[in-house]
């Protein structure tokens, strides 16, 4: 009882920030300058396929021009567009930047590989809106790039903290908690794994309906509980948290295999990111179990109807996800 008092304003703020996780699609932009002479670049700048972002552009450093025509494809999940640019001088040294309102609306990813195949990653946010390009690369900037990229990849993606959220709910006992935490852990390594390193891959739009199918599936899940009702899922939350693991472990591995890291680059930033996300996926369940033990010593009394909130909203909000990203797979939407 103590722990779904406090899903339950956790459940609203989490519904008033849903609209961020619009159709999963939580993956920066992305930004690739690849060093092809001691001024010149191939420039590389992928966005996602959401009409509010296509005019949205970083700076790039002073000077620095087109030196070709932009080869541009569209695609149902991205913008992409290709080019050569001069920059006199170099970049090194030289900022590049986003403006504040374009970093309010989506992250960009920096990648600059260098003419002897060193790299720096940056990731521009409202926090950090510009960045300096090093003349040498920095692992340890590079190792904190990954870190936060898969923690904030977690901490945006409302649709897989409601998903967490629905366990927490429907598991009560501290073990079985433990368990079933570990097992969604593990699925979404192996699949996040598998797809950054290019063994198997998921199509985002049917990926993200199955992501949405998954939330919904827990609605009617919390209800049972409720009314005091089993099934498989309550018996053994753990291997539901596997299964549906598996399938968030490729959307989480959307957030990396953007950046098309080379062989070398794939196993450090794997397990970063990896680590990022699952810190990010601690955080949350930590939050929550110390709000549960700090609200202990309170009275707070739910009318009934109030108590039932999260488990019809995080349905109800999972069907949703299911029409709009189903008619965004069939191009309807």
């Amino acid at each position: 009882m103590m722990r779904r008092k406090i899903i339950i304003p956790v459940t609203l703020i989490l519904l008033m920030t849903a609209r961020a996780a619009f159709a999963h699609e939580l993956q920066p932009a992305y930004l690739e300058l690849r060093q092809t002479g001691s001024e010149t670049f191939s420039m590389l700048w992928k966005v996602p396929a959401r009409p509010e972002l296509q005019s949205i552009r970083p700076t790039l450093p002073v000077g620095c021009r087109t030196t070709s025509e932009s080869i541009r494809l569209q695609t149902a999940e991205a913008a992409t567009e290709r080019c050569t640019i001069v920059c006199p001088g170099g970049i090194y040294g030289k900022t590049i930047s986003i403006d504040p309102a374009s970093a309010a609306q989506i992250n960009i990813l920096i990648r600059v590989v260098r003419s002897d195949e060193s790299t720096q990653v940056v990731n521009l946010n409202p926090a950090m809106m510009s960045a300096v390009i090093d003349a040498s690369p920095d692992r340890i900037q590079q190792a904190v790039t990954y870190l936060r990229l898969g923690f904030e990849h977690i901490l945006m993606g409302v649709d897989h903290l409601l998903f967490v959220l629905g366990l927490l709910l429907i598991v009560k006992d501290r073990w079985m908690l433990l368990k079933t935490i570990t097992s969604f852990t593990l699925a979404h390594s192996l699949t996040l794994a598998i797809a950054t390193l290019g063994y198997a891959s998921a199509p985002l739009p049917p990926l993200n309906a199955a992501i949405a199918l998954s939330i919904l599936f827990l609605g009617p899940e919390m209800i049972r509980k409720e009314r005091g009702q089993t099934s498989l899922t309550i018996r053994n939350p753990w291997v539901v948290a596997f299964a549906f693991g598996l399938l968030h472990g490729f959307g989480f591995a959307s957030g990396l295999t953007a950046l098309g890291l080379s062989g070398r680059e794939i196993p450090l930033a794997l397990l970063l990111f990896n680590v990022g996300v699952e810190i990010g996926q601690l955080f949350f369940v930590a939050i929550i179990l110390l709000l549960e033990r700090s609200f202990r010593i309170l009275e707070i009394r739910w009318p009934q109807w109030v108590e039932r909130l999260p488990a019809y909203s995080v349905g109800g909000l999972g069907a949703y996800w299911v029409i709009q990203r189903t008619l965004i797979m069939l191009g309807g939407f």
